[in-house]
Order: C-alpha cells, then sequence, then structure tokens
C-alpha cells in the first residue's frame, strides 16, 4: 500500500469540514495529473487512479452522512 493512499477509516474519523477541504484539494489535484498526462509530463500514471478512487471514497462517505441524518430527522 503506497503511503498517500486513504483509508475508509482515515476519511471516516474526519469532520464534514475536513473532507470537503479535501475532495477540493483531491479535484485540484486531479485536474493537475490530466493536464500533466495531456502534456507527457505525468511522473506516476497510478497516482491518477488513486485521486480517482479517495474522491470516489469522500463522495460516498459523504453520502451515507447524508442518509443517516435525513433518517434521524
Amino acid at each position: 500500500m503506497a503511503a498517500n493512499t486513504t483509508t475508509i477509516e482515515d476519511l471516516r474519523a474526519k469532520t464534514d469540514d475536513q473532507l470537503i477541504a479535501e475532495l477540493t484539494e483531491l479535484k485540484r489535484e486531479q485536474f493537475n495529473l490530466r493536464f500533466q498526462a495531456a502534456t507527457n509530463q505525468l511522473e506516476n500514471p497510478a497516482r491518477i487512479r488513486e485521486v480517482r478512487r479517495t474522491i470516489a471514497k469522500i463522495k460516498t462517505l459523504q453520502s451515507e452522512r447524508a442518509k443517516s441524518a435525513d433518517a434521524k430527522a
């Protein structure tokens, strides 16, 4: 497992605001990685996959939290 791979347990420990901030940063990184890939300057192609999957994990967690909040209300 890579050093910068994010597990779901790490994400669950974060607050909603921290998740939003991390999601914003990952989307910015994803854009930069796509730009680097288009200009053949990409050093680590596997990072694109890691970023994409981490974004999906965060969105899934946000969805779960929203559904549980609706169920409690």
